[in-house]
C-alpha cells in the first residue's frame, strides 16, 4: 500500500514540475527578442571600448612607437605571452644604445590580464576591442607587434621660451620726512608802535606813587595874659602837603629813552610842588 502512494506522489510532483517549465516557455515565447544576430549584425554591432580582445602597439605617420625595450611586460606576464627581443646599435657620437628588434605576442595563451599595459613605463602597448581573431592555423595567433622598419620616438626636448628681460626697476627708498615744528610768529612791534602804546597807557593809568608823608607841623600855643583881659591865641597850625613823584611806567621809561636817543630830546624833568602852609585860627 505504501509503495503505491509513493508512486502516486512521484508522480504528480513530475506532472507539476512539467507544467511549471512549460508555463516558463510559453512565457518567453511571446517576450520580445534581444539575441543579437552575429554576423548579420556587424553593421549596427557596438562592442564596449573596455572590451579587450588584442595587444596592439600604435606606431605614428612616421612609423614610429615608444617601446624602448625595458622589458617589464615581460617580466610581468603570468603566462609568458610576451617575448621582447632586443638588440644594440652604436650612435654617431659613439654611445651604444638599446632598442626593440621583435616584440612577440602570442595570442592563444594570453589571458588578457591588462597587467603589461599597466606596468609599461611609456605607454608604449594597449588593447583593443577587435574580437574577431578566430583562424585556422595556430601559428597565425602569435604576432609581431612592432612593424617593420619602425623606431623608438624621439623625444622632443622642449625649448622654454626666452622670457623678456625686464627693465631695471629703480629702487625707491623712502626717507622719513625731519617733524617741522611749526611756532607762532611773535611780531616785534616798531619803535613807532612801541611809543604810540606807551602814550596810551600813560594816558589811560597813572601811576602814583607817594614818597613822602605829609609832615604836620604843631607849634607850641602862645598865651599872653592881660590884666584885665585874657585874650587866648589860637595855635597856628602848619600843614605841609605831600610831595607827590609821578612815576611813569617802565615801559614808558624805557621809550622815553630810545626817542631821545633817536631824536636828542631831553628826557622829561620832574617837578615838585612846594608845600602848602594852612593857618588856623581859633576864636
Amino acid at each position: 500500500m505504501k509503495s503505491i502512494l509513493k508512486y502516486f506522489k512521484g508522480l504528480f510532483a513530475g506532472i507539476k514540475s512539467l507544467l511549471i517549465g512549460m508555463s516558463v516557455t510559453w512565457k518567453e515565447l511571446w517576450t520580445k527578442k534581444v539575441t543579437n544576430q552575429y554576423p548579420e549584425n556587424r553593421d549596427t554591432l557596438v562592442i564596449s571600448d573596455r572590451f579587450r580582445a588584442e595587444l596592439v602597439m600604435p606606431h605614428d605617420a612616421s612609423n614610429e612607437h615608444a617601446c624602448t625595450a625595458c622589458g617589464i611586460c615581460q617580466m610581468n606576464c603570468p603566462n609568458g605571452t610576451i617575448q621582447v627581443i632586443s638588440k644594440m646599435i652604436d650612435l654617431e657620437d659613439g654611445k651604444k644604445k638599446k632598442i626593440i628588434d621583435k616584440y612577440v605576442w602570442d595570442l592563444g595563451m594570453c589571458t588578457f590580464c591588462n597587467l603589461c599595459v599597466i606596468t609599461c613605463p611609456s605607454d608604449a602597448i594597449k588593447f583593443e576591442n577587435t574580437f574577431e581573431n578566430a583562424v585556422f592555423t595556430r601559428s597565425k595567433l602569435i604576432q609581431t607587434l612592432n612593424h617593420e622598419g619602425s623606431k623608438l620616438r624621439e623625444k622632443k626636448k622642449e625649448v622654454k621660451p626666452v622670457e623678456p628681460k625686464a627693465a631695471p626697476v629703480a629702487e625707491v627708498k623712502v626717507v622719513a620726512t625731519p617733524e617741522v615744528k611749526v611756532e607762532p610768529v611773535v611780531k616785534v612791534a616798531s619803535a613807532v608802535e612801541l611809543l604810540v602804546g606807551a602814550v596810551a597807557e600813560a594816558k589811560a593809568e597813572k601811576v602814583v606813587e607817594t614818597i613822602a608823608e605829609p609832615v604836620v607841623e604843631e607849634k607850641a600855643p602862645e598865651i599872653e595874659v592881660a590884666a584885665p583881659v585874657a585874650e587866648v591865641i589860637v595855635p597856628e597850625v602848619v600843614v605841609t602837603e605831600p610831595v607827590v613823584k609821578a612815576k611813569a611806567p617802565k615801559a614808558v621809561e624805557l621809550l622815553v629813552e630810545a626817542v631821545a636817543e633817536a631824536k636828542a630830546v631831553k628826557p622829561v624833568v620832574e617837578k615838585k610842588t612846594a608845600p602848602v602852609k594852612k593857618v588856623v585860627k581859633k576864636k
